[in-house]
C-alpha cells in the first residue's frame, strides 16, 4: 500500500528497500522488477541508503518487548526464513532474448506465456526417479521426488515444494475459472496450479505442474551440478 503500514498512514510509513553498494543495488533492482511484474500496484520505494537513524530504545528488539505487536513479520515466518537453504540470488533470470534461445517452443509457451501442456504428454508426469526438479529457466530448485505422488491428473503432482517461498501463488481467473496459479520465485516462470482437497494426495494438496516448466536432476548428479546442499532431502 502507498504511504501506509497497517493502521499507520503518511509518507513516513512508505515501504522501502535501500541498497549500500553496487552488488546490493543489482539484487534489489532485480527482485523489485520481478515483484513489480506480479502486482497491479507497486509502491515500494527503491534507492540508495542516504540517511540512517537508530530508533528509540523502546523500538529496539521490538518483538521481544511486544510479542503481540502488530505490523511486522510474524516470528514463525522469520524462523522459517532463517532455516531456508535455497538462495534465489544464485538463480538469476536470463535476459528475455536468452530465454527464447535456450527453451523449446513448448517450454517457452508454458513458462513465458502461461500455457498448459496436454495431459499425459509431458516428460515427467509418470516419472518417479530419485532427484529434484528445477526451474527450466533459472535452474532454481523447486520440487523433490520425495514429495511426488501418482495422480490421475496427467501432469507431475507434488504435495509441496522443497521450500515454500521457492514458489509464488497467484489468483488466476482465466478461462472462466477461479484457480491458484503457481510461479517460480527467481524466474517468475509459469509452472502450473495448486489445488486442495485432492483425495489422491497424501496431504490433500496437489501442485499440478507442467513438465515443460521443469528440468530433472537425478540424485546421482546433484552434487556435480551444484545441488549437494539439498542431498539432506533424501536422508529421511
Amino acid at each position: 500500500m502507498q504511504n501506509r503500514q497497517g493502521n499507520d498512514r503518511g509518507s513516513q510509513y512508505q515501504t522501502g528497500v535501500y541498497f549500500t553498494n553496487e552488488s546490493a543495488r543489482e539484487t534489489v533492482k532485480r527482485i523489485a522488477e520481478i515483484e513489480r511484474g506480479r502486482s497491479e500496484k507497486f509502491f515500494v520505494e527503491i534507492g540508495p541508503l542516504k540517511n540512517f537513524y537508530p530508533a528509540e530504545e523502546y523500538h529496539q528488539n521490538y518483538l521481544e518487548k511486544n510479542p503481540n505487536g502488530y505490523c511486522h513479520i510474524p516470528r514463525t515466518e522469520m524462523e522459517l526464513f532463517s532455516r531456508l537453504r535455497i538462495d534465489p540470488g544464485d538463480y538469476q533470470k536470463p535476459a528475455a532474448e536468452s530465454i527464447r534461445d535456450k527453451l523449446t517452443a513448448e517450454q517457452y509457451r508454458v513458462t513465458q506465456e502461461s500455457g498448459t501442456e496436454r495431459a499425459f504428454t509431458g516428460e515427467f508426469w509418470d516419472k518417479f526417479e530419485k532427484g529434484i526438479y528445477v526451474d527450466v529457466v533459472t535452474a532454481e530448485p523447486l520440487f523433490s521426488s520425495t514429495d511426488k505422488y501418482e495422480s490421475g491428473c496427467g501432469w507431475p503432482a507434488f504435495t509441496k515444494p522443497i521450500e515454500g517461498p521457492a514458489v509464488v501463488e497467484k489468483e488466476d481467473l482465466s478461462h472462466g475459472m477461479r484457480r491458484t496459479e503457481v510461479r517460480s520465485r527467481a524466474g517468475d516462470s509459469h509452472l502450473g496450479h495448486v489445488f486442495t482437497g485432492d483425495p489422491e494426495s497424501p496431504n490433500g494438496v496437489r501442485y499440478c505442474i507442467n513438465s515443460a516448466a521443469l528440468r530433472f536432476v537425478p540424485y546421482e548428479k546433484m552434487e556435480t551440478e551444484g545441488y549437494g546442499y539439498l542431498l539432506y532431502l533424501f536422508e529421511k
